[in-house]
């Protein structure tokens, strides 16, 4: 590097240090090692997924008959690094004194159910899409199902009141398939998600069992405009069991629900509740 450009950069270094001393949110170098790794939250993702499909992501070392020794390391590394995510999240929390190996406990007991549900998500994608030629192309290949998966492990763990990693488990995701899912919505069981490319699924969304929803489908919020003072408030709709939503729905409003047994046509924008058994299309409010 040449004199005069030697003398550039160190100048620029000199004058963007001195703007991190604004003392702003975006100005925080301390306490970097306390702060969550994105990276080990993703990789704990990896992981969770080689725990509930076993036979579908897995080590190159995988055999069969050390099943046991398999899962019991991956089921160390996750507790050993979520362990370590959540004490440091925790800061975040009202509860600072919760106990991270305690929620690390609760959450890994827990993936029973999870596996349970994933198996209706699976039935539910293979008995719902003609093109599907296997369940395992729908685990290996079909962005909703990755999606869901991601969900289901956030959600648990936004049960548990875990600050931030849920979001950035489920945001990782969203990055990988299009799909927007919040951890903080409620999902039953037989959850089909068809393409998925732009769907988004609010944080107070409540689905019931066997729904079906397409690519484009927006399940949001009627207005934001009061930010944080809508917080914990119900800001996106219920959408109860057997409904089937078509691509670039959109359905807003807390208040908002769609009776079971409905279908609600592609391009719909929804504003108000509609009644069991429905069939709409284009607009209604």
């Amino acid at each position: 590097m040449d004199k005069p450009l030697e003398q550039e950069v160190q100048k620029l270094v000199a004058d963007i240090l001195e703007d991190y001393k604004g003392n702003r949110a975006i100005d925080k170098m301390e306490d970097f090692l306390d702060q969550p790794d994105k990276d080990v939250i993703i990789n704990i993702v990896n992981k969770m997924l080689r725990i509930l499909f076993p036979g579908y992501y897995r080590d190159r070392t995988y055999r069969v008959y050390n099943a046991a020794s398999q899962l019991t390391l991956q089921i160390e590394d996750v507790m050993y690094y979520l362990n370590r995510e959540i004490a440091k999240v925790l800061k975040y929390s009202p509860d600072q004194c919760a106990d991270s190996e305690k929620i690390t406990m609760a959450f890994l007991k827990r993936i029973p159910s999870v596996r349970e549900y994933l198996e209706t998500d699976l039935e539910a994608a293979f008995d719902g899409d003609p093109a599907a030629a296997s369940k395992d192309e729908i685990i290996l290949s079909y962005p909703g199902m990755l999606a869901i998966t991601v969900y289901r492990i956030a959600h648990e763990l936004f049960l548990l009141s875990v600050p931030l990693i849920p979001r950035t488990m489920t945001e990782y995701a969203h990055s990988v398939t299009g799909v927007d899912i919040h951890p903080g919505a409620s999902i039953g069981k037989y959850f089909f998600i068809d393409h998925g490319t732009g769907i988004v699924v609010g944080e107070t969304t409540v689905i019931g069992e066997h729904v079906k929803i397409y690519q484009g489908v927006t399940l949001g919020a009627l207005s934001t405009s009061g930010g944080q003072k809508l917080k914990n408030k119900k800001r996106h709709p219920t959408i109860e069991d057997n409904v089937t939503i078509y691509s670039n729905a959109s359905i807003l409003g807390g208040e908002t629900v769609i009776g079971r047994d409905s279908v609600i046509g592609g391009n719909s924008f929804i504003t108000r509740s509609v009644p069991a058994g429905s069939r709409v299309s284009f607009r209604s409010q």
